[in-house]
């Protein structure tokens, strides 16, 4: 059997954007970037589940900025319509060692994710996989291990090109999350926003150092850097722990006030609709 174990190094830099400012950024970084291959117009769905101890460890150690912490999700991309026992889905480790973040991964059908997971069972795996699923199992035994919270978002995305090869950007929107019904194809399953559906999440992610332009836009367009975790926040929206510092409310990124007059605005549905921005 081949090894399907995908793994990875970089360094991540998140920023909160309102929706209609993102869609402006992703047509100007689209005049040095490409769209992602596997993004297409409108972007594609990202759902995980997070995994965590009955204390919240994981979750702890990123309030706290731990040097070194992990989290184990099952990561499905794409609608949850129609998901079944052979879906492909990603069983991934994401661990931060200092500033890196790291990732490695392997495609698995959702049953056999599901047996490694959640029945805590040993699976059919190819030699070079062997490390890779000895630690899942040992983390979710040792640590007793339980699904407890799904995020959901729709991501845009684009990569870097020529010199900068490494570059990948990526726009979330429409985040949000649930804390139950852990199953992808649990129909009718009920999430909620877990930050504002006002605000999507720009991530810049390279392999070794932020190409100097890139940190231009960021300043020209005074964005500044967030701690802002997606699981964290349906972990604390949904009462799991008290809201932290780095809960982004919506308090703090009210939505937009239309400046025109409402006896000036065109009708619904003349209005122009920015691309991205729906």
């Amino acid at each position: 059997m081949a090894s399907r174990l995908h793994a990875f190094n970089r360094f991540e830099l998140k920023y909160l954007v309102p929706v209609e400012q993102a869609a402006e950024i992703r047509d100007e970084l689209a005049e040095r970037m490409d769209r992602d291959l596997n993004s297409p117009v409108g972007g594609y769905g990202v759902w995980s589940l997070y995994y965590d101890t009955p204390r919240l460890r994981f979750y702890w150690e990123k309030i706290e900025g731990l040097k070194f912490r992990r989290k184990l999700r099952i990561r499905h991309y794409g609608n949850l319509d129609g998901v079944t026992d052979e879906s492909p889905v990603c069983v991934e480790i994401k661990q931060r060692v200092n500033r890196v973040t790291q990732k490695r991964r392997i495609t698995l059908p959702y049953g056999t994710a599901r047996q490694l997971c959640d029945g805590r069972q040993t699976i059919e795996h190819a030699a070079g996989e062997s490390a890779f699923v000895q630690e899942v199992l040992e983390l979710v035994v040792r640590l007793n291990l339980q699904p407890t919270a799904i995020t959901g978002y729709q991501r845009e995305a684009l990569v870097g090109r020529a010199a900068d090869t490494g570059l990948r950007v990526t726009f979330d929107r429409r985040i949000r999350g649930r804390d139950r019904d852990f199953h992808f194809g649990t129909p009718n399953a009920e999430n909620r926003f877990t930050v504002p559906p006002h605000m999507s999440v720009m991530e810049i992610k390279v392999n070794e150092r932020t190409p100097h332009w890139i940190t231009d836009l960021a300043a020209r367009r005074n964005l500044g850097l967030v701690r802002v975790s997606k699981y964290v926040q349906s972990v604390e929206a949904f009462g799991l722990a008290p809201r932290s510092v780095f809960h982004v409310n919506e308090a703090d990124c009210p939505p937009p006030t239309p400046t025109t007059p409402l006896s000036e605005q065109r009708p619904a549905h003349d209005a122009p609709v920015k691309a991205g921005a729906q």
